[in-house]
């Protein structure tokens, strides 16, 4: 029986008994920890301990049975205004035996501004031998769009988005600037010999014609890379990522200007890529996982995709490559869900976005954590 036919199912089921009920039924949450200054990613330590970013600067180690966190000594400060800060934190594939954790940020002045990523060595409360790997060659004055999504692949080279800095929309077509792109460097910050040869000037260009792309996932089943970014008013995009295509911005889009003018006339264009799935009126995306755990058997294969106008994850269960149907889960919280995180535990974890933010683990409704 497919995905698609169990859906139909569901959807009876649900008509008939109450949705509330069915989606009790599935999971509950629990809350691990308070009090979290706009967090924005989650990663987990082979402990069971957490990593959990704050956009106005702070990397915070918080027990595996949750509590306060312990902010980490040893990083950069960053450029905290508009959307910039702190963003996305990954560990290197190996780091069990090298312990290197990967931190994305803004970082500059209002004038001269940008994406840049770090890496350290995790110690007791701190983070050592600190580098930049990364930062954007192409600079910006504005506080917006910086995207700062890390992906490592399985080759243990990283992919990093870049945002075309909103006011620099026309750069994502430009394959000689950085700004709206995907990048693509090894693990010690250089240029990988086999990137696509988009641009001589900039060879860590991966892909191109992307806004603001804050959602990577990599299903580790086939292999394939799914990438969201933010539409303007509508428009908000996920799309399959292969090397060296362009995926349109600002040439196509689903979506109109904030003023309600065509930022194009065109949604599809000869040697533009289009959406795997497009969202018009916007529910502007925020983090994205693939679930490949055994704890939740029927959500195996499936993303999950934070919306934080509707203040909701969108599940959407996926067969062959497409989307199948779309389900709301989680609204209960009543909050903005920054960051969605499948960990190595089985377990999806959740990130609210406010001044007193929530990592909210997701259980099967009747285990016990």
């Amino acid at each position: 029986m497919t995905k698609r036919r169990l859906w139909q199912i569901g959807v009876a089921l649900a008509l008939s008994i109450g949705s509330a009920f069915t989606a009790a039924a599935e999971y509950r949450l629990q809350t691990l920890s308070e009090g979290l200054a706009h967090p924005w990613s989650v990663t987990q330590l082979p402990g069971g301990d957490f990593l959990v970013t704050e956009r106005g600067g702070r990397l915070l180690r918080i027990p595996a049975n949750g509590g306060n966190g312990r902010a980490l000594a040893g990083l950069p400060p960053t450029y905290v205004a508009g959307q910039g800060g702190y963003f996305d934190v990954r560990l290197h594939p190996d780091f069990a035996s090298n312990r290197l954790v990967y931190l994305s940020f803004a970082e500059g002045t209002p004038a001269d501004n940008g994406t840049a990523v770090i890496r350290g060595t995790l110690a007791e409360g701190k983070l050592e031998q600190v580098e930049t790997v990364l930062q954007v060659k192409d600079r910006k004055d504005t506080p917006q769009h910086y995207a700062g999504r890390l992906l490592f692949l399985p080759d243990k080279s990283l992919l990093v988005t870049t945002g075309d800095g909103f006011d620099y929309r026309e750069q994502a077509q430009n394959p000689d600037s950085e700004l709206g792109k995907v990048l693509r460097i090894a693990a010690d910050g250089s240029v990988p010999t086999d990137n696509p040869q988009l641009s001589r000037e900039r060879p860590r260009v991966w892909s191109m014609g992307h806004r603001n792309a804050q959602g990577l996932a990599l299903d580790a089943d086939s292999g394939a890379i799914y990438l969201h970014e933010h539409g303007p008013r509508g428009g908000d995009e996920l799309n399959r990522l292969q090397a060296g295509k362009n995926y349109g911005w600002p040439a196509i889009t689903y979506g109109v200007d904030y003023s309600g003018a065509h930022v194009s006339p065109y949604t599809q264009l000869p040697g533009m890529e289009q959406p795997l799935h497009y969202w018009v009126p916007s529910i502007a995306p925020s983090g994205m996982a693939w679930y490949g755990g055994s704890r939740f058997p029927d959500w195996r294969g499936d993303l999950f995709i934070g919306a934080l106008v509707d203040k909701e994850v969108r599940h959407l269960e996926m067969e062959n490559g497409s989307v199948v149907a779309e389900t709301p889960l989680f609204s209960e919280l009543g909050e903005r869900i920054r960051d969605v995180y499948a960990a190595p535990d089985g377990y999806l974890y959740l990130l609210t976005d406010s001044e007193t933010g929530k990592l909210v683990r997701v259980l099967p409704a009747g285990e016990e954590p």
